[in-house]
C-alpha cells in the first residue's frame, strides 16, 4: 500500500493515514471486490482488443477443488495488426455438462461481453472421453445459430485416451481394463505380491501336482509361506485373469488397434503442427483400421490361438454354441463362440474406433483444414493456391 501510494497521488489520498480507522483492505469481501475489479479491467481490455473481429471459441471443463464443474472460456481471433491471439476471457460454473446447459452458459458469456454469436467462425473442444457426446451436440447447436461456426477437434488432445474410452463402452472391454488395473495394482503394490504372482505362474507351468513335492514343501505348497491369505488370494485371482482366453483375446485386439493409431496420436501431440501431414495421417489411420476390420479377423484369431497354446491357456471351441452368463435362455441368441468373439468384440471394438475418429475428424473438418493451409504465411506463402481459396470460399464461406 505504501509503495502504491508513493507512486500515485490519488491512491495516496485514500489509503494509510488518510483512510478511515481499521481500513486494512484484508477482509475476504474487500479482497474479492479488488479481484473482481482487476478481472473486469482485464476483460474490458480483451474485449477492446477483439473489437468487431470474427472469433473462435475454445472451451474446456474441469472440476475445481470444491468439486464444482467449471468451464474455461478462451477466445481466438486475429487482432488489428493481423496476428492470431488467444485470450482467456472467463470461467463460469455450470450445474451440469449437458449440451443444452453448456450452450446456455456460453451464450450468456458471449452476451455478457457483447460478443455476437454470428461472428463465431470456429468451435474447439477437447473432446474428453466423458464429454464426447455433449460436445458433438453442443457444436451442432451453435451451427444452427451460425452456419460458419465449424467445429474442429482439439489436435493436442490425448487421442489414445479417448479411443480407449470409446472401446470401453463395450462391456467385455470395460471388464478387461478393470481387470488390467487390478492386476497392475497387485503386481506394483509390493514386492511380496509380485513374488506371489510369479510363484503361482511357475507352479502352474511346471504342473507340480506330485504328492512328494507337496510333502517337501515345493511347488504349489510353497506358495503362501510367510504370506497373508489376502496376498495369496489376490495373486491367485490375478493369475486366473491373466490365464483366461478373454483377457488374451482383448489384449491382442487393443495391441493391434492402438498400434495403428499410435503414430497419429504422436503426431497430434507435436507442438509445431503440420496440418496437411496430420490430416493425411488421419485418413491413413481410418483406412488401416477399416482394413483390419475387413481382413484382420483370421490373422488375429491365429495369433491369439498360438499365444494361448504357448502359454497353456485354454482355447474355447469356436464352433460351440455361445452361452452368455447372466442372461436367460429366452434372451440368448443362438450364436457360435466364434461369432461372439468376431462380431460382439472384434468388430464392435473397431467400429467404435472408426466412429470416434469420424466424430473428431469428419470429412468436412478435414477438407476445411486442408483448404485453410493455403493461407499459411510461412515460407512466403509457399502453399498459396488460388483454386483452393476459391473452393474454400464457395464451399465453406459463401
Amino acid at each position: 500500500m505504501e509503495l502504491l501510494a508513493s507512486y500515485n497521488e490519488q491512491i495516496g489520498a485514500l489509503v494509510l493515514g488518510n483512510a478511515p480507522q481499521n481500513a486494512k483492505y484484508t477482509s475476504h469481501q474487500i479482497q474479492k471486490e479488488i479481484m473482481h475489479v482487476f478481472a473486469r479491467n482485464v476483460q474490458s481490455s480483451i474485449r477492446h482488443e477483439i473489437d468487431d473481429a470474427r472469433f473462435c471459441l475454445i472451451v474446456d471443463e474441469a472440476r475445481d477443488e470444491s468439486r464444482r464443474e467449471q468451464m474455461a472460456f478462451v477466445i481466438r481471433f486475429v487482432d488489428r495488426s493481423g496476428f492470431i491471439q488467444e485470450r482467456f476471457l472467463d470461467i463460469v460454473h455450470v450445474k451440469d455438462t449437458t449440451a443444452a446447459t453448456l450452450k446456455e452458459e456460453i451464450s450468456f458469456v458471449l452476451s455478457h461481453h457483447n460478443l455476437d454469436v454470428q461472428n463465431i467462425r470456429g468451435q474447439g473442444y477437447d473432446g474428453a472421453s466423458n464429454m464426447r457426446g455433449e460436445w458433438n451436440d453442443l457444436q451442432a447447436l451453435f451451427i444452427n445459430d451460425c452456419p460458419y461456426a465449424y467445429y474442429v477437434h482439439c489436435l493436442a488432445h490425448q487421442l489414445q485416451l479417448a479411443l480407449i474410452a470409446a472401446a470401453r463402452e463395450i462391456s467385455d472391454v470395460h471388464t478387461f481394463f478393470q481387470n488390467l488395473i487390478f492386476i497392475i495394482n497387485i503386481v506394483s503394490a509390493s514386492c511380496k505380491r509380485n513374488d506371489e504372482l510369479r510363484a503361482f505362474q511357475a507352479a502352474t507351468i511346471e504342473h507340480l501336482v506330485d504328492i512328494s513335492e507337496i510333502e517337501t514343501g515345493k511347488g504349489v505348497n510353497q506358495v503362501g509361506d510367510g504370506s497373508t491369505y489376502s496376498q495369496c488370494g489376490d495373486a491367485a485371482f490375478s493369475f486366473k485373469l491373466l490365464m483366461s482366453f478373454d483377457f488374451a483375446f482383448i489384449l491382442h485386439i487393443m495391441k493391434d488397434v492402438m498400434g495403428i493409431t499410435d503414430m497419429l496420436c504422436q503426431a497430434l501431440q507435436q507442438k509445431s503442427q503440420d496440418i496437411l501431414n496430420a490430416m493425411h495421417l488421419v485418413t491413413t489411420t481410418k483406412t488401416l483400421i477399416q482394413k483390419l476390420r475387413d481382413d484382420g479377423w483370421k490373422t488375429l484369431l491365429e495369433e491369439v490361438t498360438s499365444f494361448c497354446k504357448h502359454q497353456d491357456i485354454e482355447v474355447p471351441d469356436m464352433d460351440a454354441c455361445f452361452s452368455s452368463v447372466g442372461r436367460s435362455r429366452r434372451k440368448q441368441k443362438s450364436v457360435t463362440v466364434e461369432h461372439h468373439y468376431r462380431v460382439d468384440i472384434f468388430i464392435a471394438i473397431i467400429d467404435q474406433q472408426l466412429q470416434e475418429l469420424n466424430n473428431r475428424f469428419n470429412e468436412q473438418a478435414i477438407e476445411l483444414l486442408k483448404l485453410s493451409t493455403t493461407l499459411d504465411p510461412r515460407n512466403s506463402y509457399k502453399l498459396f493456391n488460388v483454386e483452393d481459396i476459391c473452393l474454400l470460399v464457395d464451399k465453406f464461406y459463401p
